[in-house]
């Protein structure tokens, strides 16, 4: 096969490399490669007409909504991400203050300002603080496994529930406490699938759900968007790089392809494009969506992936999570409320239900941030997580906005609580490009499936053509979104000080490829392991902010909840409840 699209490469010498998909993590790639002598010919395929990817803000209610990645999980000096922002101006002071990047935080979501019950009226939210200590106590434990030789059960969710049910056995409340209890649990699953970005914590492989860990520093937003990111790496890039509206077909490799203005020369590599232009490269970095990858495994590449890395991508876990944007007049919440939960009292952890997914798919949301007030609107966002979600794609704006009303106005006892005036919603599971959100290792995979598929391709070769990567802004780099960037050639470029060099590209003294010794994901940051293996082990909780809260296991240093609801930190052995934090509420819970 020959180029089609010799006019659109100018001809020299020097090698060509071709990153395919603009989100961050081919923005990154490009930006650190453009900053080497021995790529003079560099070119970005991105699909759509922004970059970006799973990063994007947008001007809606006023202001500004995050559609896609929302907050910058452990802002601390060892997070490339915000690193980047702090060298944009993009931060604020309280951002890049030092007492902000020191706050050692457990990872998990902050508890509600108020609960609602579905049925109406307000959750106690010493019950919910009480289930919230438990929960995340037993979180902690899954992480145990990591090095054991088998674990008691695959999945994350089995071992919650197999944990929970023996909980549940020695409760001496009345039935309709115990009910409430397991909805309040429930309520947790929902939102730790949001956190893992999966349908069921069931997909979520027990093993190296511990390889994760969190990077010190509270959370925080970009004020004038997200997207100013991906901005200013466009804006620092030569005026010829980016090429949108670029769809990719078919990436051909291993092969010896040539072009009418540079005859004589041949490439490994030939990138065909939707509109039948075709690009001749020596290298290409590929770093779409791990969604889109799955589908169309069989006919994107040409020959075919080793069986290898077929298999890996598909046993690798990718799922969706959505937000949805609901504007209001006026609040009908407190002032200083920040997050509403809705709790369903007939569910139950412990109960496998599939009721109607039309009837149905609401009672997964995990409930609503209330953002920033807006010059002339009230915007609470929902999220939700699985096939609900993706399911809520499928329905209309007036759908889903009757649906959450009705889901309102029943939970505040209110029925002529006024309806939303307007909806913003994500369809990631619908963009064709992206396919859903981002990825976990499902029961299946291990972190060897990752491994495998950073090695270059083709295998064993000395000169690399092909490097696999998904945009995945969990890659926030950004928010777990997708699978974007983890693999070698993805942060080689945008994560330089994670990535160290372990060949040369012949002639050149460039690195051939790169060893990724921390990973970057919207849910959490990765660190440096210790034994040294190459993989991600950082888990940013994407989208979701995290508060200054670790739940312990029986150790002196652990956290409480007082009466409030509002997490403490302190030292004391568990089970003592008496101890008060400096507001004066009693610290309740307990740890196992």
């Amino acid at each position: 096969m020959q180029s089609s699209g010799g006019d659109a490469e100018a001809p020299g010498c020097g090698l060509r490399v071709l990153v395919v998909g603009g989100g961050i993590a081919g923005l990154g790639a490009a930006q650190r490669l453009c900053r080497h002598p021995a790529f003079p010919h560099l070119r970005v395929l991105e699909a759509t007409a922004r970059a970006g990817g799973r990063i994007r803000s947008e001007r809606s209610f006023g202001g500004v909504v995050e559609v896609g990645a929302h907050w910058i999980h452990g802002p601390s000096q060892g997070n490339p991400v915000f690193q980047l922002a702090a060298k944009y101006g993009l931060l604020g002071e309280k951002e890049l203050s030092a007492e902000n990047q020191l706050v050692e935080t457990g990872g998990h979501v902050g508890l509600p300002s108020v609960s609602y019950a579905s049925s109406g009226g307000s959750v106690s939210l010493e019950l919910v603080a009480e289930m919230a200590n438990l929960f995340y106590s037993l979180i902690d434990q899954t992480r145990e496994f990591l090095h054991v030789a088998e674990t008691p059960v695959p999945s994350v969710g089995e071992y919650l529930k197999k944990e929970l049910s023996q909980h549940a056995a020695r409760w001496t409340e009345d039935e309709g406490t115990r009910k409430l209890k397991l909805a309040i649990l429930n309520s947790f699953f929902n939102l730790e699938c949001c956190v893992s970005g999966t349908h069921s914590m069931d997909l979520v492989a027990l093993a190296p759900f511990g390889e994760y860990t969190v990077l010190p520093g509270l959370d925080c937003t970009f004020p004038g968007g997200y997207q100013g990111l991906p901005d200013h790496i466009v804006a620092s890039l030569p005026q010829d790089v980016m090429t949108f509206n670029k769809p990719v077909k078919t990436v051909h490799w291993n092969g010896s392809f040539q072009e009418a203005v540079s005859p004589g020369e041949t490439f490994p590599v030939l990138v065909e494009c939707e509109d039948g232009t075709c690009f001749p490269a020596h290298h290409v970095v590929l770093t779409v969506p791990l969604g889109f990858l799955k589908e169309r495994l069989d006919t994107f590449f040409e020959p075919p992936l080793p069986t290898e890395k077929a298999e890996a991508i598909r046993k690798v876990g990718f799922g969706t999570n959505n937000k949805i944007f609901l504007e209001f007049a006026e609040p009908f919440w407190e002032p200083g409320c920040q997050h509403i939960q809705v709790v369903w009292e007939d569910a139950s952890p412990l109960q496998d239900a599939a009721p109607a997914m039309r009837d149905a798919w609401f009672r997964k949301l995990i409930g609503f941030l209330v953002l920033p007030s807006f010059p002339s609107a009230h915007v609470l966002c929902g999220f939700i997580a699985g096939l609900e979600s993706e399911f809520m794609e499928t329905l209309s704006d007036a759908e889903v906005l009757q649906a959450l009303t009705h889901v309102l106005r029943r939970a505040t006892g209110n029925p002529q609580l006024p309806a939303p005036r307007a909806v913003l919603r994500s369809c990631w599971h619908s963009a064709p490009y992206t396919r859903g959100s981002y990825s976990y290792v499902a029961v299946g995979s291990t972190g060897d499936d990752i491994d495998l598929l950073a090695q270059p391709l083709p295998v064993g070769g000395e000169k690399p053509q092909l490097a696999l990567g998904w945009d995945d802004v969990k890659a926030e780099l950004v928010w777990d979104v997708g699978w974007c960037a983890w693999l070698w050639l993805l942060c080689v470029a945008s994560l330089p000080s994670a990535w160290q060099p372990q060949s040369r590209l012949p002639s050149t003294g460039v690195p051939a490829a790169w060893t990724p010794a921390t990973k970057l994901e919207s849910q959490g940051h990765l660190v440096p392991r210790s034994t040294g293996r190459p993989r991600f082990q950082a888990r940013m909780r994407a989208h979701l902010p995290r508060s200054n809260q670790r739940p312990g296991l029986g150790t002196e240093s652990c956290s409480r909840y007082c009466l409030l609801g509002k997490p403490h930190i302190g030292c004391f052995t568990p089970p003592r409840t008496e101890l008060c934090c400096p507001a004066g509420g009693r610290l309740t819970g307990s740890s196992l």
